[in-house]
């Protein structure tokens, strides 16, 4: 009987809000390939920045990404999780791009415990222009606000799904939270359609 009334509860998760299309874009990777966001279909991505002269602490809290959001991915990566990936753009202390891919990635190699570069993908390009999103009138890159500070969470269709800055753990952790939201929803889509 039990199992009778069970069969038809379904659990209500919050889901994040559709913040609309993140624009086509296109990156030159660490081996000087383009490549372009079109790979991206069907991946959960974290956008972020990293700034070359100062990558633990600048842009991001680099030690706090790795931890919660970085170690959580590699760990599950052939579970529900492996659809989601790390695009870090490389830029110099103002967010425009840099070409110091290799070193940073040096330096991720030696800072971050099982670094995979398919998985945390550095990146050179027009990160401004990714970041460059309206919503409701109001813009991502305004004056005063350090665009190279914040982390997109660009859904399976490449909608922005959360944007939180990356300079703050609590901020961090949130995120983390909402890449779980996020595969929850993708769970129980797919949960409906089996």
């Amino acid at each position: 009987m039990v199992f009778f009334m069970t069969r038809s509860c379904e659990h209500k998760f919050e889901t994040l809000e559709n913040y609309g299309n993140v624009k086509p874009f296109s990156y030159i990777d660490i081996n000087d390939k383009k490549r372009t966001s079109t790979e991206f279909n069907g991946d959960i991505v974290l956008i972020t920045t990293i700034q070359e002269s100062c990558i633990d602490s600048c842009s991001i809290l680099l030690w706090h990404i790795n931890q919660m959001i970085y170690q959580r991915i590699w760990k599950n990566r052939t579970k529900k999780r492996k659809q989601t990936r790390i695009l870090s753009f490389v830029t110099d202390g103002k967010g425009n791009p840099s070409d110091h891919l290799p070193e940073v990635e040096a330096i991720l190699k030696d800072m971050v415990p099982n670094y995979d570069p398919t998985i945390w993908i550095l990146a050179k390009g027009d990160a401004k222009s990714i970041y460059d999103i309206e919503h409701n009138g109001a813009r991502l890159i305004q004056d005063g606000i350090q665009f190279q500070e914040l982390m997109l969470l660009m859904d399976k269709k490449q909608n922005l799904r959360m944007v939180l800055s990356g300079k703050r753990e609590g901020h961090i952790r949130r995120m983390e939270q909402s890449m779980a939201l996020l595969q929850k929803e993708y769970d129980k889509a797919n949960a409906k359609n089996n």
